[in-house]
């Protein structure tokens, strides 16, 4: 199974954007078209798109469900979507409108029984996310630093048939210094569910470096702000993805 490659379109208003380190303040804007800009991503040959509803993220109810939905209806793959998806109707209804997978942050510390069920329900349809500063899960749009390590909330899904762990070094996100590797490695080598890693993909060698590290549990990468300022290649990083 080769590397999947996520182009990212994280969503503030309606407008493609990316934030440095999660900071509203802090965010670049790309686009105001989203359902146009996944569609340059599936003609460069992306098959799977990481939607993020950030304005969803921070209020804990979807923002952005008109442009989440023009972009399903339009990408021709599968998208998985994350932000403010903290309660039973809120994931039913995405997956109703053709999402593929949902991605549950908050409410996976706040309310594990709901990731439970919904993993029983939507068989290969839940990741959870894992965002970490220094190793502790941080929640809410990343405003809050819990007290639970990322392993230990990785360990309490492992057998509740969640698809993937989705996890992101906070302190990397946006800011091109590169993925963490080590600490990505770590966790997929720790838990039995397939890891997906995000934040800081600074270029082809990041790809690169991940899909070696397939075997042990890596499934995909998410990259968003590489690929707009044009420091990564799509198709490029697709055939990386692919070979390794």
């Amino acid at each position: 199974m080769s590397l999947i490659v996520f182009p990212a379109i994280d969503l503030k208003a309606g407008q493609v954007v990316r934030l440095a380190e999660g900071d509203m303040d802090r965010a670049t804007i790309y686009g105001d078209d989203p359902a146009a800009q996944a569609m340059l991503f599936a003609d460069q040959g992306a098959q799977h798109l990481h939607v993020v509803d950030l304005d969803g993220a921070f209020a804990g109810a979807s923002i952005n469900g008109d442009a989440v939905k023009a972009i399903v209806e339009r990408f021709p793959g599968h998208v998985q979507l994350g932000g403010g998806i903290r309660d039973r109707a809120g994931i039913e209804r995405w997956f109703e409108l053709g999402v593929s997978r949902v991605v549950i942050g908050t409410a996976a510390l706040d309310n594990p029984v709901l990731v439970r069920e919904a993993a029983r329900d939507f068989p290969g349809g839940i990741v959870v996310a894992v965002d970490a500063r220094d190793g502790m899960v941080a929640t809410k749009g990343w405003a809050d630093i819990s007290t639970t390590s990322v392993v230990d909330l990785g360990r309490e899904f492992e057998d509740a048939g969640v698809a993937a762990l989705l996890f992101t070094d906070v302190g990397r996100d946006g800011l091109l210094k590169g993925v963490n590797l080590e600490a990505t490695v770590d966790l997929a080598r720790a838990v039995t569910i397939p890891v997906i890693a995000s934040g800081g993909v600074k270029g082809i060698a990041d790809i690169h470096m991940l899909a070696l590290h397939a075997k042990d549990g890596i499934e995909g990468v998410i990259t968003g702000r590489a690929l707009y300022d044009g420091r990564l290649d799509l198709a490029a990083a697709l055939n990386v993805a692919r070979a390794a």
